[in-house]
């Protein structure tokens, strides 16, 4: 997986230049879908490799093109090349996103070869929401990168980056002023490469590891120790943060993450808000795609259950949103926050700050 900060440092280019030393070494390589975003240097390079045929598919009267996950999984070859991992399909594929056609094509035994810009990840939607002040609709779980056996960065100074731009090598040139103006600016671009070299040294820690200790014979230790659970209301303010902190944590650890819900009796389905259960299944669904193990528990102390649920399965840190309650509030009925804190298990307890927020448990 190549991993960029942004949009015409190279990743596409690099990943074709990969194909051709594979096709060298006699090793059957195609291309599954490549978008070259009309960079001559780039085009250049498609050239000499097969290339599965797109799918046409018409869309309100429109005909969008999109990768043939079928086709490539008929054709069978070693290796494919997939660009854009983030990229949303078009509307009545087989899957909404790109990735999960990845997915489809590994366990179908073939290779794949990848790039994304790290904005695209999900656990640094909050963080690019917060440093860039722009909002990525387009995410990939955290848990399919790491799923890669090599992420490299590909690596730019940012005032190389913009003379790329201005030079008319990544847009268009009525697109450059808008651009140089707004995403590329010289602080953006600093921030995401740092973003993208934080991520792929995480990731060859991880991958050293793993060398080593196959290498010296030793089984994969057991991660319950620092197995991480996650705290979730059925309508907190915001639970997103919460579990993309979750599982950026759980990512650098290289471990396993539980989301705990305790439904409580006035939280029935026939008694909570049609809303608020909407947000709760969007909530569950969104834990589910960053990789944690979802878990329901029925139970009217919400506190205790969480504290029983870490006992009973080695989890030695609790990740929770900070209570949001006035402060009157929680002193004539206590808070669930609090009570965690409280534990006597020697279970370590996170509060993540949610900044402005009126609502909570």
């Amino acid at each position: 997986m190549y991993i960029g900060s942004a949009a015409g440092v190279g990743k596409t280019y690099r990943m074709l230049a990969e194909a051709h030393a594979l096709v060298d070494r006699k090793m059957d390589v195609v291309i599954g879908f490549v978008e070259t975003h009309g960079r001559a240097e780039t085009a250049a390079l498609v050239s000499g490799l097969d290339i599965v045929p797109r799918r046409v598919v018409a869309y309100r009267g429109v005909l969008l093109e999109d990768m043939d996950v079928d086709a490539i999984i008929a054709r069978h070859p070693g290796i494919a090349l997939v660009d854009e991992l983030a990229h949303t399909n078009v509307p009545g594929s087989k899957h909404h996103k790109r990735w999960e056609d990845v997915l489809e094509l590994l366990d179908a035994g073939i290779d794949v070869v990848t790039a994304v810009n790290v904005q695209h990840l999900e656990s640094l939607n909050d963080v690019v929401a917060k440093t860039l002040g722009v909002t990525v609709r387009e995410t990939v779980p955290d848990w399919v990168v790491a799923r890669a056996d090599r992420v490299v960065n590909i690596d730019l100074a940012a005032e190389d980056l913009r003379q790329r731009l201005i030079d008319g090598k990544i847009y268009g040139r009525d697109k450059i002023p808008a651009a140089l103006a707004n995403f590329f600016t010289e602080e953006n671009l600093t921030t995401l490469r740092e973003l993208a070299l934080r991520e792929v040294a995480s990731s060859v820690d991880r991958t050293r590891e793993d060398i080593v200790r196959r290498a010296s014979g030793v089984a994969a230790p057991s991660r319950t120790a620092d197995r991480i659970v996650v705290a979730m209301a059925s309508d907190p303010p915001q639970t997103a943060k919460l579990l993309r902190k979750a599982s950026r944590i759980a990512g650098r650890l290289n471990t396993d993450w539980y989301c705990v819900y305790v439904q409580t009796p006035d939280e029935r389905a026939d008694r909570i808000d049609a809303t608020i259960q909407r947000r709760l299944v969007d909530n569950i669904q969104l834990a589910q795609s960053m990789g944690a193990d979802v878990v329901k528990i029925e139970n009217a102390n919400v506190a205790p259950a969480i504290c029983n649920f870490a006992r009973e399965h080695g989890v030695s840190l609790l990740i929770v949103g900070q209570s949001t309650r006035p402060w009157w509030y929680r002193m004539l009925r206590g808070s669930v926050v609090d009570a965690l804190l409280r534990n006597d298990l020697g279970l370590d307890v996170l509060v993540v700050a949610f900044g402005d927020t009126r609502e909570g448990k």
